[in-house]
């Protein structure tokens, strides 16, 4: 067996697979061959002799686990690795409680409850315990039970703890720490666990119990585990119950890619391992077979700004390779025209597509890079997720805007009716459904036509519905009048999406939020493109017709086609790409806004460690001046992590835009209103309502007050030289009436004409 390692692991790979007097850590840096060590360690300690029941290999996901087990088959045979304890923390705690349920007051045939199921009780109790729906959300709640398990919080111990109750009533959901009661007994009530749940009763089950515990530590004479900077408190716990008294434990990890705090990681779990464990012994992995030299050094020189951390230096024998391209444009829409001109390149170059990466800080910036790539038909894939348009918000969103448009549409009208919660039930919309469909009249018109629709609720549900009704209806109004960005931040906000979004404070709820956002960032820049082309005026309809050319490429993509993939950091973790690309290098973006504290800053500059390790023979880095967010333009800096790679990995470009910015102008022969308005008129079917929707429709002009008076004379960067003669508001908008030298009279759009005096 030695013969086979000294010639299949190189000098630092042997060391650590072949050493099993104590407790070892071995640092594996990125691209270094950790899967390889772990399979070949393992592979060793059934040639010294351990029975393979006796080795326990726990990993983080099902993914990890099935790959690993299928090298050590490759390397043993298929029967001994079969009987190896080989699985992720959750599935191998689930084994021992099966075994030993009944001490904790389960059956072996316990339920595990999903995400799915978890909501549905919170809801419930939330409904039972006559709170508020939309501020005691089921996901944020599920959140901080979730995390108080993690940190072995019982329902007692939370409500005890001040830090946890403090947070809760800062938040405004002060009684979490009695749903979490009510919860717990619930599930106990029906034999059930949920996945965290998994863990602490495996902890349970150690701290209540020695002799299952001794039994178990008896049992298992080596435990190995992976990733261990990701470990939270629970599975620490757990791993070094279960290695005591003899600690025949090896643990593999990278303090330098510890980048999920935000699911429980700890890294002082692997960063405190040697104290921790008498006699424990460090084990470094430096050598990348993955990347550059230049790309190595590149991560290196970014990395040791961290102070927290275990020193290492590593390395690569591979070609030097190019430097990493850093460039500044003037916009996210330049950056994103810029990243599929370069990828466009690549593939003429012979870079097939599926060798090429684009990676992000957040899920909401691929908007922009997907509607690039489209435009030049690079075709790509979502990783981990789906493409902008499939997700769930943007589809509810989108629902609303349709309903508005054409108040038959019975898919939108299902998809809104009870979103945001509005109290009505699947039961109601059954009926409002089956009464449509008896009558022949939409949804909608059922509501409006309770009586002629035959449609039987009560007088409490058809306030409801009549509610709902004249909402949209009051959208619908306006719709034809109202420039599709106004018209959608109108319509999020006053329905509710934004508030209920900006109410979840999960990170899966910041997700959504920034993925709203975002589809508002689109609309203006759609609206604004229009503008530029000479179009005054763009109704939401124009807007629907553009997404849903979209999302039909979305459905009809060839699987079989190779695609470049589209990613964020945390995503791209344990991934590796011929070239990659990360955008949005800018303060507030990466690092995020919502990590300020040293310890988040360490965590961030980890993240973008990560990213960099990613790529194998080139890496761009990209940023962009001005970003449309939040209903804004924000100007950005650079991101300060660009200032910690050394200058000499880096080749920076000039800044660039690739289109001219050109003035705003308003045509007095472009028709207000498209044509495509004509399936508005479905609208008209419904009753007329008194319930307005906020906003000036005026069409007359207003006074607006400005830098700019008349007879003051200007000057314009295309146009030139001219005098002011009125500056007003009209549809909307600010305008501007200036009578140039040279072409004569223009109107301009205030907001876009950057004047300056002459």
């Amino acid at each position: 067996m030695d013969k086979i390692l000294s010639q299949k692991l190189n000098a630092a790979q042997y060391a650590a697979v072949t050493y099993t007097d104590g407790p070892q850590l071995v640092i594996a840096g990125a691209g270094s061959g950790k899967t390889r060590v772990l399979t070949y360690k393992i592979a060793y300690l059934l040639s010294m002799g351990y029975e393979p029941w006796r080795i326990l290999a726990l990993t983080f996901t099902i993914k990890a686990a099935n790959e690993m087990k299928e090298r050590v088959a490759s390397l043993v045979g298929r029967d001994v690795a079969s009987r190896l304890w080989m699985g992720t923390f959750h599935s191998i705690c689930t084994r021992i409680l099966r075994q030993e349920a009944e001490l904790i007051g389960y059956t072996r045939d316990f339920t595990i409850y999903d995400t799915t199921d978890s909501k549905s009780v919170i809801k419930h109790i939330v409904k039972d315990m006559q709170l508020d729906e939309k501020t005691y959300k089921p996901s944020v709640v599920l959140s901080r039970i979730s995390l108080a398990k993690n940190q072995l919080l019982s329902p007692t111990s939370y409500s005890s703890n001040r830090d946890y109750t403090m947070q809760d009533r800062f938040a405004r959901i002060p009684e979490v720490s009695r749903i979490y009661s009510e919860y717990n007994r619930r599930l106990k009530a029906c034999n059930a666990m949920d996945f965290d749940d998994l863990l602490f009763m495996t902890n349970t089950l150690f701290k209540n119990n020695e002799e299952v515990l001794r039994k178990y530590q008896e049992y298992f004479r080596y435990i190995l585990v992976d990733e261990y900077q990701d470990t939270n408190y629970s599975q620490y716990l757990i791993v070094k119950r279960l290695a005591e008294p003899d600690n025949h434990i090896c643990v593999v990890g990278d303090d330098a890619q510890s980048i999920y705090s935000f699911r429980g990681a700890n890294i002082e779990n692997i960063l405190t391992f040697q104290k921790g464990y008498a006699n424990a012994q460090l084990f470094k992995l430096e050598r990348n077979y993955r990347s550059t030299q230049t790309i190595v050094n590149a991560a290196n020189s970014l990395i040791r700004h961290n102070r927290g951390q275990i020193p290492k230096a590593v390395y690569s024998e591979l070609a030097l390779g190019d430097r990493l391209q850093l460039s500044t444009y003037m916009s996210d829409r330049d950056e994103g025209k810029a990243v599929a001109q370069q990828i466009k390149l690549l593939y003429r170059q012979g870079y097939d597509y599926e060798s090429i990466a684009v990676l992000y800080r957040t899920n909401a910036q691929s908007r922009v890079i997907e509607d690039e790539l489209r435009h030049l038909g690079i075709p790509y894939r979502i990783y981990g997720g789906m493409s902008f348009y499939q997700r769930k918000e943007i589809k509810d969103a989108i629902a609303y805007f349709r309903l508005a448009v054409n108040s038959q549409d019975n898919e939108a009208f299902i998809r809104v009716i009870n979103y945001p919660l509005r109290g009505i039930g699947e039961t109601t919309v059954m009926k409002v459904r089956e009464a449509s469909r008896m009558s022949g009249l939409s949804m909608m018109e059922v509501i409006v036509n309770p009586e002629s629709a035959k449609l039987d609720v009560s007088s409490a549900t058809m306030k409801k519905l009549t509610a709902f009704c004249e909402l949209i209806q009051g959208f619908g109004e306006r719709v034809a009048t109202t420039d599709a960005y106004e018209f959608a931040t109108m319509m999020l906000r006053d329905t509710g999406v934004l508030r209920e979004a900006k109410s979840d404070t999960t990170p899966e709820g910041v997700a959504r939020l920034e993925n709203l956002e975002e589809m508002l960032s689109g609309i203006h820049e759609f609206v604004e493109q229009r503008m530029r082309d000479g179009i005054s005026f763009t109704p939401m309809t124009e807007f629907l017709s553009e997404v849903s050319l979209l999302t039909d490429q979305d459905e009809n993509q060839d699987d079989t086609q190779a695609r470049i993939t589209l990613l964020t950091v945390h995503a791209a973790k344990g991934l590796e790409f011929k070239v990659t690309f990360i955008v949005g290098l800018e303060e507030n973006l990466f690092p995020s806004q919502f990590c300020q504290a040293p310890k988040e800053i360490e965590e961030e500059r980890r993240l973008l460690y990560v990213a960099i390790t990613r790529a194998m023979e080139r890496c761009y880095l990209t940023n962009a001046r001005q970003r449309f967010r939040n209903g804004q333009t924000v100007f950005s800096s650079p991101s300060r992590f660009l200032k910690d790679i050394d200058t000499c990995y880096v080749q920076q470009t000039q800044a660039m835009s690739s289109y001219n910015f050109r003035p705003i102008e308003i045509h007095a022969n472009v028709s207000s209103v498209s044509s495509s308005n004509a399936s508005l008129s479905s609208n008209s079917k419904l009753k007329s309502v008194s319930k307005q929707v906020g906003g000036n429709t005026s069409k007359t002009r207003k006074e607006v007050r400005s830098e700019w008076k008349k007879q003051d004379r200007v000057v314009h960067k295309v146009f030139g030289a001219g005098l002011v003669l009125d500056v007003y508001h009209e549809n909307d908008n600010d305008k501007i009436d200036i009578q140039f030298d040279n072409v004569g009279k223009k109107t301009l759009l205030l907001t876009y004409a950057k004047l300056v005096r002459e």
